[in-house]
């Protein structure tokens, strides 16, 4: 009897697992599921959270580059990080003649490669608690394990928190992030 009831209460928790398991792998985010099997722009467009920056990557002519082969990794504002500057800097960044400079900041959120939170954590512990993620878009962004949350300080001096990490995508990473990262500038 006992050993049946064992039995089921371990099948119990290898299904409970399992499911966790198969909920990890497609997370929620904006509350769209966030397919592995789909590249960054297919699932992006999905997100609710994330419609300004699918506008910007839209305007700065990036979408075929986030389609791409990749890996890539990427630090995900969200619409919120957005509303945070200073009004009127997306609708500015978002006209035409500011193409060069939105290009920027959102380069400045992309990594080449498919780094993983627990990669980066580990990187900036060796590395004496913080890492320099060298992005696609020249900047610098130091990672630091704070408290074991993953936080990012651009080269504006701005600190941004993961605030969902290692979202899978067929073409690299997303890590939405709760600021927009900053060039220097």
């Amino acid at each position: 009897m006992i050993k049946s009831v064992i039995r089921i209460a371990a099948a119990a928790a290898m299904v409970s697992a399992l499911s966790s398991i198969a909920y990890a792998k497609d997370p929620m985010v904006g509350g769209a599921a966030m397919y592995a099997t789909k590249n960054i722009i297919q699932n992006a467009v999905n997100s609710k959270d994330h419609t300004t920056l699918v506008a910007a990557v839209k305007a700065a002519g990036l979408v075929d580059t986030l389609q791409g082969k990749g890996p890539f990794t990427v630090f995900a504002p969200t619409n919120e990080a957005f509303a945070q500057l200073p009004a009127g800097t997306v609708d500015t960044l978002l006209k035409p003649e500011n193409k060069e400079k939105l290009t920027k900041i959102l380069t400045c959120h992309v990594v080449s490669g498919d780094d993983m939170a627990a990669a980066i954590k580990n990187w900036a512990k060796t590395h004496g608690g913080e890492y320099d993620l060298k992005t696609v878009g020249g900047c610098t962004i130091k990672a630091m394990n704070k408290g074991g949350k993953l936080t990012l300080t651009d080269e504006a001096g701005g600190t941004a928190h993961i605030t969902i990490a290692d979202v899978k995508q067929s073409n690299g990473v997303i890590h939405v992030v709760d600021k927009v990262l900053l060039p220097k500038m």
